[in-house]
C-alpha cells in the first residue's frame, strides 16, 4: 500500500484527517495533565518501631538488628539502613530501582516485619510499616487564628480537610502542627504516699470504672433483648468523680479530692508550627495520580476565598506551598519557548527554503506537535518540563523529514517530472532512509527509557516524546508534505548550480582534504584528544539547584534540645526574617512569607525533598522570596546571622533541589563493628576535610554525645524496702513522662488518660531523687534514693547502621563556586591510602553527589551498547555494508569537540543533564552522516565516478545539513536562554556540538569514506 499516493488522491480525505488532528490535538493539549516534573517511583520504605525508655544501644542490638536480618531476606533489597535513638527505631529499607510494581514488595516486606514480632522484647509498640513517605503534598495551607484557642483552630483545621477531600482530585489531606490531646491526673507524691496509694491503684480503678462491655442479651417473647451497662466515661467531670477505695483506710474518695484532673495535650509537644512567625496549624493537600494540578489549585483558591467569607475577623489562611502556580508558570514559559522555537525555525525555513517550500515544510511542525500530543495522551505522557523540552529538542530534527523530502519533489520536478509522479517517486526513495535516521536519532535516546535508576526514570519522557514527536514527522512527511507540494510547488526545469563562491571553496577544501587523507584524519584525532583534555577543565555538577523563588532552612541544634529551645532558636531566626529581609512598604524586595516546621522537616513539598523524622532539636524554614534571583543573596545573609548568634547551631541554607535530593554535596560513609575505632577514623577523615579546604558544616549524623540519667538500682536495699526493679520503672514513668491509664472517649476521637507527677517535681534532678517508689501492688512508697543511686552519664545521641554495620556518614557543605567533583577528586588518593591502613576494620564509601551522579550516570552507560546495537543493525540494514556502519558511528566522537567547547566557552558545567544532550547529540550527528552516504550511494547508481559521487554527495546534502543544523540549533536557543540552569547546559552540549560537528561531518566523513573504500584522487 503507497500511503503517499492515498493521501494525494484522496485530498479531501486528507484535508478532513488533518482537521480532525488539529481539532483534537489542540483540545487534548489544553486539557492534558500538568506537572512541574514527572516524578518516579519512590522504592523506600520505612520501619518505625519504639521501645520506650530504652537507649540507642539497647534499641540497636534488640530492635533494629532484628527488623534488619528480616528485611534482608526480601530478594529485591537494594540496602537496608537503621537509626535507633532513645525509644524508637526506624528502618529504612530501600529496593533495587530496577523495579517499579512496588505493592508485592511492600506485601512482602510487611510480612517479614510481622515475623520479627516474636523476637521483639516485651514493652515494644509496633513495628509500623509506612510506604507511604513518598506521598508529595504540593499545596500546604497555614491558618492562623488570633485572639483564639488551639481548639477553635484545630475545629477550623478539621473543617477545611473534610471540604478539601470533597475534591475528586484530592488524595490524601493531612494536618501538621496538630497536637494530640490528652486527660492527666495530676497527683502530689507526699498526698499519694500519705494515702498508700500507688499508680497502679488509680489504673485499676479507672479501668474498671471506665467500660465499653456488652451486657450480653436475652430473649423476652418473640424478641432478643440486648443489655448495655452504663460506666464508661462520658466527660471529664466524670473522671473527677471515680470513686477511689483507700487502702487500709475503709473509706473512699473522689478522684478529684486526690489529684488534679486537667485536659491538655502532649507535653512536652512533639512538634509545632508556625506561619511567618505566628503559631499555626498547616492544611496539606496531596493530588491522585494523573490529577489536574492547575484545576486542583483552582478549587483550593476558590474554596479558601469562600472559608474566608465564612469565619470571622482573625481567621487568615496562606498558601505557604502552592504547587499548581509553580506548575502554571513552568508549563508556561515552556511553551512559550516552544512557540518561539516553532517561529525561529520556521523564519529560518522560509528564508532559505524560499516562500512557497519554507510555508510547506513549515506545516509539518504544528501537525506533528498536535499529533504527538494525542499519542502523549493515549500514553499517559503530561506536560511537564521535561516532555516539553523534549518538544524543543525534537522540534530542529523533525523538520529534517519535510525538508528533505520538498528539497526531493523540488529536484524531481525540476528534472521534468510532473507534480504527482515526483511526490509519490520521492515518497518511495526517501520512506526506508528517512524512517531508518528517525530509528537512529531515536535509538541515541533509548538508553534514557532504560536506564534503571530513579534519575533515568525522571527523564525517561525524553526517549517517548522524541520518539513519538520524530514518528508522527515522518508519517506526515509521507503523506501531507507530499500532498501540498503537489499543489503549492512551482518550478521551473534547470540543473541545480554549484557555482557560487560558497560551493567552489568548499569544493576546493573538501578535494584538498581527500588528496591529503592521513593529515586530515591526523588533525582530527588531535583536535579531538585536546577536546577531551579539555573536559577536564569544566567544573562538574550533577544537578544546578532548582530557580524557584523558595528554599530550605534547616535547622539542627545539639541532639538532645528540647523542643522549647529549639523553638526559641526559630523564633530568633523569624524575628531577624521579619526585621530585616520580610517585604514591607519602604522594602520592596525580599521575604514575602515563610512556614516553620520545629520538630520534624513537614510533608514532602516536591519529590525531591526528604523530610526528617521528628525530632525535638530540628527544625525546617521554607522561606519564599518575591523573586528567584534574590535566592542566593537572602541565603547568604540568612546563614550569616545564624553563624553570628547561634555558635551550637548548625544551619544548613540552600535553594530546593532538581533532580535527586542529596542532603550533603561531599559526604563519605565510613563503616566497621567497632564504634570506637571507626570514631577515630572518623575524625581523621574530619580533620583531613578541613585541611583541603572549601567545606563548611563538617559533621556526621551520629551527632553529639547527649547526657542521660542512669538509675543505679541497689537491688538489696531494694529488696529490704520489698520495691522491685518493675517497680521502680513504673513509678519513674508514671512520675515523669506520665503512665497511660485508661481511654477517654469523646464522639470519635480517644483521648489517652495519663498520670504523673505535678510539674514542680519533673524538671529537676533534685526532684527525680525525692520521686516516690511505690510498691504498685500495695501502695507503699518509699524515696527512690533509698533504693538506687542516680549518676549522669554521655550517651550516643544516635545509631546509625547501614546493611548491618554501623555506618557514619561525614557530610560537607561547599563555599562558594566549589564543586562537589573538585573536593572529591582531592579526598579520594587520602582515602584510599588511608584505607590501607584500616585494614578490613573500617570500610569507606562514597556519598553525596558522587554517588548520585556516578549511580545516574552509570545506569544510562549500561545501556549504551543496546543503543549502539540497535544503531548498527539500523545501520548494516539500511546501506548491507558494516564499512559505511563504522564510518556513521565513527562521527559520533566529532560532536564531543564540540561540547568540550562550547561548555568551556559559555562557562557551563559538566552534569547529568550535560550528559543527556551529549547522548542526544548522537542521534542528530548520526542522522548527517546517513543522509551523505545515501548521496553517495544514488550518485553511483547512477554511474558517477567514484571519487566525484563523493564531491557531488557531499555539495548536494550540504545545504539540507546545514538547514538541520541551523534549525536544530535556532529552536534550542529559547531553552538555552530561558531553560533555566537545568537546560542550559543540555542545549549547550546540543548546539555546540552539532555545530561542529556538522562542519566536521562535511568534511571528515567523506575523507573516511574515501580512506575506507580506497578511493584515490
Amino acid at each position: 500500500m503507497n500511503i503517499t499516493r492515498l493521501a494525494i488522491e484522496n485530498n479531501r480525505l486528507t484535508i478532513v484527517l488533518l482537521l480532525v488532528i488539529a481539532v483534537a490535538g489542540t483540545l487534548t493539549f489544553l486539557g492534558m495533565p500538568r506537572a512541574y516534573d514527572p516524578g518516579f517511583v519512590m522504592r523506600a520504605a520505612q520501619v518505625v518501631t519504639y521501645f520506650p525508655g530504652a537507649s540507642p544501644a539497647r534499641v540497636e542490638e534488640l530492635v533494629s538488628s532484628q527488623i534488619e536480618e528480616a528485611v534482608k531476606e526480601i530478594p529485591e533489597l537494594d540496602f537496608v539502613k537503621s537509626e535507633s535513638r532513645t525509644g524508637v527505631s526506624i528502618v529504612t529499607v530501600n529496593i533495587k530501582e530496577s523495579y517499579k510494581n512496588m505493592r508485592p514488595i511492600w506485601d512482602n516486606l510487611r510480612r517479614k516485619v510481622e515475623s520479627t514480632s516474636t523476637d521483639l522484647p516485651d514493652g515494644v509498640v509496633g513495628p509500623y510499616v509506612n510506604d507511604e513517605f513518598g506521598d508529595v503534598f504540593g499545596i500546604v495551607m497555614t491558618i492562623t487564628a488570633e485572639g483564639f484557642n488551639y481548639a477553635e483552630l484545630k475545629k477550623i483545621s478539621d473543617d477545611v480537610k473534610t471540604e478539601l477531600l470533597r475534591f475528586p482530585d484530592v488524595a490524601k489531606v493531612e494536618i501538621w502542627g496538630e497536637q494530640e490531646e490528652r486527660i492527666f491526673v495530676e497527683y502530689n507524691n507526699a498526698r499519694l504516699s500519705e494515702l498508700g496509694l500507688s499508680p497502679s491503684q488509680l489504673s485499676q480503678a479507672l479501668e474498671t470504672r471506665n467500660i465499653i462491655i456488652s451486657g450480653g442479651s436475652f430473649n423476652l417473647g418473640r424478641e432478643r433483648i440486648s443489655l448495655e451497662p452504663s460506666g464508661n466515661f462520658e466527660s471529664v467531670e466524670d473522671i473527677e468523680q471515680t470513686i477511689i477505695n483507700i487502702p487500709g483506710a475503709n473509706r473512699l474518695m473522689y478522684l478529684k479530692d486526690i489529684a488534679t484532673v486537667v485536659r491538655g495535650y502532649v507535653d512536652p509537644p512533639e512538634s509545632l508550627l508556625h506561619s511567618s512567625g505566628e503559631f499555626a496549624l498547616a492544611v496539606a493537600v496531596a493530588m491522585r495520580d494523573g490529577g489536574n494540578n492547575i484545576e486542583l489549585g483552582e478549587q483550593v483558591s476558590a474554596m479558601m476565598n469562600e472559608l474566608l467569607q465564612q469565619y470571622p475577623y482573625g481567621i487568615e489562611f496562606d498558601l505557604v506551598s502552592f504547587s499548581p502556580a509553580e506548575v502554571d508558570q513552568k508549563v508556561s514559559d515552556f511553551v512559550s519557548n516552544l512557540l518561539q522555537a516553532i517561529a525561529v525555525v520556521s523564519i529560518v525555513m522560509l528564508f532559505t527554503l524560499g516562500l512557497r517550500t519554507g510555508l510547506v515544510v513549515s506545516t509539518l511542525i504544528p501537525l506533528s506537535m498536535l499529533l504527538a500530543f494525542l499519542v502523549m495522551s493515549y500514553l499517559d505522557i503530561g506536560l511537564d518540563q521535561i516532555s516539553l523540552a523534549a518538544l524543543i529538542i525534537a522540534l530542529g530534527m523533525l523538520v529534517d523529514n519535510g525538508i528533505v523530502m520538498a528539497e526531493n519533489i523540488m529536484v524531481l520536478m525540476e528534472k521534468g517530472k510532473n507534480a504527482t509522479e515526483a511526490a509519490i517517486d520521492s515518497a518511495m526513495e526517501l520512506r526506508i532512509p528517512l524512517l531508518t535516521a528517525s530509528l537512529t536519532t531515536i535509538a541515541a535516546f533509548l538508553p534514557i527509557y532504560l536506564a534503571e535508576s530513579n534519575v533515568g526514570e525522571f527523564t525517561s519522557s525524553l526517549f517517548k516524546v522524541v520518539a513519538i514527536t520524530l514518528l508522527a514527522s515522518w508519517v506526515i512527511s509521507l503523506t501531507v508534505i507530499p500532498m501540498l507540494c503537489v499543489y503549492f510547488l512551482k518550478v521551473t526545469q534547470q540543473e541545480e548550480s554549484y557555482g557560487s563562491v560558497f560551493y567552489r571553496t568548499y569544493r576546493s577544501i573538501l578535494t584538498s582534504m581527500l588528496r591529503n587523507r592521513a593529515a586530515t584524519l591526523l588533525v582530527t584525532v588531535l583536535v579531538f584528544l585536546v577536546a577531551m583534555k579539555g573536559f577536564g577543565y569544566v567544573p562538574k555538577i550533577f544537578f544546578p539547584p532548582s530557580d524557584r523563588n523558595y528554599f530550605q532552612v534547616e535547622l539542627k541544634l545539639p541532639e538532645g534540645t528540647a523542643i522549647e529551645e529549639t523553638r526559641r532558636v526559630v523564633n530568633d531566626m523569624e524575628s531577624f526574617v521579619e526585621s530585616d529581609l520580610q517585604v514591607t512598604d519602604s522594602r520592596k524586595d525580599g521575604v514575602t512569607k515563610w512556614v516553620s516546621y520545629i520538630g520534624n522537616a513537614g510533608p514532602r513539598i516536591i519529590l525531591s525533598y526528604n523530610p526528617k523524622p521528628n525530632n525535638s532539636s530540628y527544625a525546617m524554614m521554607i522561606v519564599t522570596a518575591s523573586d528567584a534571583r534574590l535566592v542566593p543573596n537572602l541565603i547568604e545573609r540568612i546563614g550569616r546571622y545564624a553563624l553570628d548568634n547561634h555558635p551550637d547551631l548548625e544551619a544548613t541554607i540552600k535553594p530546593m533541589a532538581n533532580g535527586p535530593s542529596v542532603a550533603h554535596p561531599v559526604e563519605v560513609r565510613l563503616s566497621g563493628s567497632d564504634a570506637d575505632v571507626l570514631f577515630r577514623h572518623v575524625d581523621a577523615l574530619k580533620a583531613r576535610m578541613r585541611e583541603i579546604g572549601g567545606l563548611t558544616n563538617i559533621t556526621d549524623d551520629w551527632g553529639q554525645r547527649i547526657k542521660k540519667l542512669v538509675i543505679h538500682i541497689d537491688q538489696p536495699r531494694a529488696l529490704r524496702s520489698g520495691v522491685t526493679s518493675q517497680d521502680i520503672a513504673v513509678s519513674l514513668q508514671a512520675g515523669i513522662s506520665g503512665l497511660e491509664l485508661t481511654e477517654y472517649r469523646e464522639g470519635e476521637d480517644i483521648i489517652p488518660v495519663m498520670v504523673r507527677a505535678e510539674g514542680s517535681n519533673r524538671n529537676n534532678i533534685s526532684g527525680v531523687r525525692s520521686l516516690s517508689v511505690y510498691v504498685q501492688s500495695t501502695g507503699k512508697s518509699v524515696p527512690l534514693s533509698q533504693v538506687a543511686d542516680i549518676e549522669v552519664v554521655w550517651d550516643t545521641a544516635k545509631i546509625f547502621r547501614r546493611n548491618g554495620l554501623k555506618t557514619v556518614a561525614v557530610g560537607a557543605q561547599l563555599e562558594g563556586d566549589i564543586t562537589a567533583a573538585e573536593k572529591f577528586a582531592e579526598l579520594t588518593p587520602w582515602l584510599k591510602e588511608q584505607q590501607k591502613e584500616w585494614g578490613t576494620s573500617t570500610r569507606y564509601e562514597l556519598g553525596g553527589e558522587s554517588e548520585s551522579s556516578g549511580k545516574a550516570n552509570q545506569s544510562i552507560v549500561d545501556k549504551l551498547p543496546i543503543a549502539g546495537f540497535v544503531i548498527l543493525i539500523l545501520m548494516v540494514g539500511q546501506f548491507n555494508s558494516i564499512r559505511k556502519a563504522i564510518i556513521i558511528l565513527s562521527t559520533i566522537p566529532l560532536g564531543l569537540i564540540g561540547v568540550s567547547a562550547g561548555l568551556l566557552a559559555l562557562n557551563s558545567a559538566m552534569g547529568f543533564m550535560t550528559f543527556l544532550g551529549i547522548v542526544s547529540l548522537a542521534g542528530i550527528v548520526i542522522n548527517n552522516a546517513i543522509v551523505l552516504l545515501e548521496r553517495i550511494n544514488l550518485e553511483l547508481a547512477e554511474g558517477v565516478e567514484h571519487g566525484q559521487a563523493i564531491i557531488n554527495a557531499a555539495q548536494q546534502r550540504t545545504r539540507p545539513i546545514l538547514l538541520t543544523t541551523a534549525t536544530t540549533v535556532l529552536g534550542l536557543l529559547p531553552l538555552y536562554l530561558g531553560g533555566g540552569e537545568m537546560w542550559e547546559p543540555l542545549a549547550i552540549a546540543i548546539m555546540a556540538g552539532l555545530l561542529f560537528s556538522t562542519i566536521l561531518t562535511l568534511c571528515v566523513v567523506p575523507v573516511l569514506y574515501a580512506t575506507f573504500y580506497r578511493v584515490r584522487f
